[in-house]
Formats: structure tokens, sequence, C-alpha cells
């Protein structure tokens, strides 16, 4: 009985959006920064996707770090930190204090302080005792500052004149907003003498990537503008359509740099635990028709044997007429918390994951 494994080769290119996106992020992991082959800052990159807030998500987020204050983060575990636990481990003091005497006012009800100690208590991130009816903390590791710039990058193979006007105004919404340092656009390189997307209506403040998925070679059409995180951002509510009978005004609201400060750390943090190879996560890898194809040696693309094509988060689903689970004598081994090619291959990508955050 053959059983799924990691092959060597995919026989098809895969066209389609996600895997364009997963190319983008094998690209940035390797090649970091556009148009600077140099590497001897030593800059520390991490590479996300799908990450954002709730008004706007990313393809693509490419976080540059100081590498030695990225190792001192390992410390405090592979699992993000919340904006509840980056308030207590950010603040806790030195020596044994009362949490209310040694934290800010969290802006919100005192016990969602407790509750979120217990937990950093639990993570071992904190020292927590008690000193009568009190709760007392005391910090074990200085929080460190590992984040340099956030990059974001969006993913369009095929810019054509539909998707840039729908890419355009999400844009203006990131060079308003400033939350990010950089905003990309990452495109399939046509070989063009001038690429089609720089004719497109796209804010100038946006950079434009050509982008060669199949040998992972890249050239800046257009360099970005280096956005300003630490001042104020507009956030745009609303726009007008801009039809010649529509005179109504935008809707937009400011944001405070602190707001937009504490915003980039938790983005970051999701990005740290995650990266972009959590894309199995929502899949079905214990699906016997999953597998893991291998592109430039390296990189594991998901791959569906029964519709012969890399698969999506959103087709590989037990809903999916193809599903199939594996059959038991796949997974007798450990099964079924060790057992399966499907654990193998979550292990295997959690395993590059883990190795791409020194000090883990």
């Amino acid at each position: 009985m053959s059983v799924p494994t990691l092959s060597r080769t995919v026989q098809r290119d895969p066209g389609h959006e996600f895997g364009f996106e997963l190319r983008t992020c094998r690209w940035a992991e390797l090649a970091w920064s556009p148009g600077d082959t140099s590497t001897s800052d030593g800059t520390a990159i991490i590479v996300a996707r799908q990450l954002g807030t709730k008004r706007r998500r990313w393809d693509t987020i490419v976080l540059e770090c100081d590498p030695d204050a990225l190792r001192r983060r390992a410390r405090f575990g592979p699992d993000r930190l919340d904006s509840d636990l980056l308030h207590i481990v950010r603040n806790a003091p030195d020596e044994w204090a009362y949490y209310r005497d040694a934290l800010p006012h969290p802006g919100y009800p005192w016990r969602y302080v407790r509750e979120a100690i217990h937990r950093a208590d639990d993570r071992e991130i904190i020292e927590t005792r008690k000193n009568g009816n009190r709760i007392e903390i005391r910090r074990k590791w200085i929080y460190p500052d590992w984040l340099e710039r956030i990059v974001a990058i969006e993913n369009k193979p095929d810019l054509d004149a539909s998707a840039a006007r729908a890419l355009g105004s999400q844009l203006a919404y990131d060079v308003a907003m400033g939350l990010a340092d950089e905003v990309w656009v990452a495109t399939r390189a046509t070989g063009d003498t001038v690429e089609p997307a720089l004719f497109e209506d796209l804010p100038v403040e946006a950079g434009i990537l050509s982008l060669e998925p199949e040998s992972l070679t890249a050239e800046v059409a257009w360099y970005p503008r280096t956005l300003a995180v630490d001042e104020p951002g507009t956030r745009i509510l609303e726009r007008s359509d801009g039809g010649a009978r529509d005179a109504s005004a935008a809707r937009f609201e400011y944001v405070d740099p602190g707001t937009k400060a504490d915003t980039r750390l938790a983005i970051a943090e999701r990005a740290y635990e995650r990266g972009w190879r959590s894309f199995v996560d929502p899949m079905r890898p214990d699906c016997r028709h999953f597998q893991l194809r291998a592109r430039d040696g390296q990189q594991a693309l998901p791959y569906c044997a029964a519709m012969d094509r890399c698969q999506t988060a959103a087709a590989c689903a037990g809903s999916c007429a193809h599903y199939e689970p594996e059959p038991p004598t796949w997974r007798t081994r450990g099964w079924p918390i060790e057992g399966g090619p499907g654990k193998r291959l979550q292990q295997l990508l959690a395993e590059r994951r883990r190795r791409r955050r020194p000090g883990l």
C-alpha cells in the first residue's frame, strides 16, 4: 500500500493566487530585501501570511527584526503574546509589587488583568506570589524591542485593470493609515520592457515587485516610499464611489501613534507564532489525497492527488467531495497523536517554522 510522501517534483505550476502567494513568501525568506543582494547588515527576517487588523488583512508580511533581540524574544516561547500578556510582560517590575501598583491601568476591569497574570504564570514568563490576598508579580526577563520594520505585500499574479481598481483602494487605505513601513504589490513577471502593473492606477507610495515564481527571481519595477509609522494615521471609513453624480465626502478618523505601535506589535506577535507555513492548519492533512510536493528542493506546497493540483485552504476541507480519511493501517503507530502521514507532514512544517525563530 502506497503512503503519501514528500515528493520531489511538481507536475503543474500553481498558477492561482494561493500558489503565487506561497512562492512570494519563499522568495522573501530567501532573498529579502528587494533590489539589495547584501545581507551584511545581519537583519533577521520573519515571513508570515494572511495577517492584519479587523479592517485590513495583508497577503504577505515581512518582519525585519534585530537578530539579538529576536533571540531574546524566544525566552517567552513560540506562542504569541496577545495584548493582555504584552501589557503585563512589558510593565512587570524588577522587584515584587502588587500588580495594581505595578501595572498602568489597562482601560478595562482589573479582573481581566488577573486572568492574564494567571496565563502568564502558567506560561512561566513572569513570576507571581501571594501576599495575603494580594497577587504580587515580578518580571523574569525584559521584553525586547525586537521588531524594526513591517513590510506588507499584496500578491496579484495577474494584475488586470479590474484587479488594480480593487487593489488601489486597499493600498490607499494602507498609505493613509501608515501601519506598515512599506507596502508592495507582487505581480508575475511578464518579460515586457515596462511591466503592465506600472500602467495601473496604484498609489505612487506602493512599490511594485516583478516576481518569476518558477525561478524565484524578482526585480523592482517601482520602489515604495517609507510610510510615517510614528505619526498619526488616517483610517478611511468610507469613500465616495467616484461617480459623476456622487459628491459625497469621504469619512475618516485619526489614529494616534501609540495605538498604531500597539497594533504593529500585536501583528508581529501573531506573525512570530504562525509564520507562512501554517497554511496546513486549516486544511485536512489527514485526507489520503493530501500531499506536500517539494519545489526547488525545499519549499513544500500543498497538493491534492485527487484533483491533481496545488490545493488551497478554502478547497481542502472536510466538505470536499474527494475527502477520504487516511486508512487505519497508515496510522497504526502512535495514532492518532503521532501516527499517520498527515501528522508527519504537520510536524515537518512545524519544524521548518521553528527553524526561522532563533533561540527556540
